[in-house]
């Protein structure tokens, strides 16, 4: 169906095996490389029952990704490893641009031979109080790229009837495989499957965001975000120093 073409994303569907990967290595849940000098950040949010005297608690590494293995348009200028790292907790009222009963989460934008030059492999223990769900395994990727299409309802009108023939030869039962690819990946298009689409505008510039880093729930990981839903990671085009958005789904 080449009448899809122009609606197509670049995307990498990352496949997760357990392992033992090292600082320098891409990964979910493993160790990440770290500078010496910069300390490791905690939940901004106080855990008023939570064991330790201020309240606040360490955050965990969740994802460590290295533009040598996963290329794309998702690399802005000067970077070239991404680290995701989020809180063991899920929260009822977190800040702005972050999820309802989700953990908070940073990102990290490096340049791993700086970062290898002057830094450190700091992989945290991690904190006393903590939900399992949110403590991922170490494991290690292959990488699938593809082109990822969006949901029905995002194409133009005209392109739907053929699309939904498409499902239903490829698919006897009539499952979508072709747009909106799940689980874990960078790039490409989010999924829809609860509620209509809708469009993210960045708060500082306005700019529609795009899908950056989708963390689903998975067994492999031990990781289960709503109701073995996804989190979807949300990035301003423009300018990936603008504040990013998390959308639960």
């Amino acid at each position: 169906m080449p009448e899809l073409a122009p609606h197509g994303r670049a995307a990498a569907r990352l496949w997760l095996a357990p392992g033992a990967p090292g600082p320098a290595d891409s990964s979910i849940g493993g160790p990440l490389l770290w500078p010496a000098d910069e300390p490791w950040p905690v939940c901004p949010v106080e855990e008023e029952d939570g064991p330790h005297e201020s309240g606040l608690l360490a955050m965990v590494p969740l994802a460590q990704l290295h533009a040598r293995d996963v290329p794309g348009p998702w690399w802005p200028a000067g970077a070239d490893l991404l680290q995701v790292i989020w809180c063991p907790v899920e929260h009822d009222d977190p800040p702005a641009g972050q999820a309802d009963l989700c953990p908070v989460v940073e990102l990290r934008w490096r340049d791993a031979a700086a970062l290898s030059a002057a830094g450190t492999a700091l992989p945290p223990e991690p904190p006393e109080y903590y939900e399992d769900e949110f403590l991922p395994e170490p494991c290690v990727l292959s990488v699938e790229h593809l082109t990822d299409f969006p949901y029905r309802e995002e194409l133009p009108p005209e392109l739907r009837p053929a699309l939904d023939q498409l499902v239903r030869d490829t698919d006897p039962e009539g499952q979508d495989s072709i747009t909106r690819v799940p689980g874990w990946k960078l790039g490409g298009w989010p999924t829809w499957h609860l509620n209509h689409p809708r469009t993210l505008t960045c708060g500082r510039c306005g700019t529609p965001m795009t899908l950056l880093f989708t963390i689903a729930s998975d067994d492999t990981a031990g990781i289960v975000v709503g109701r073995w839903g996804e989190l979807r990671l949300f990035t301003c085009p423009a300018d990936h120093t603008h504040p990013f958005t998390a959308d639960l789904h």
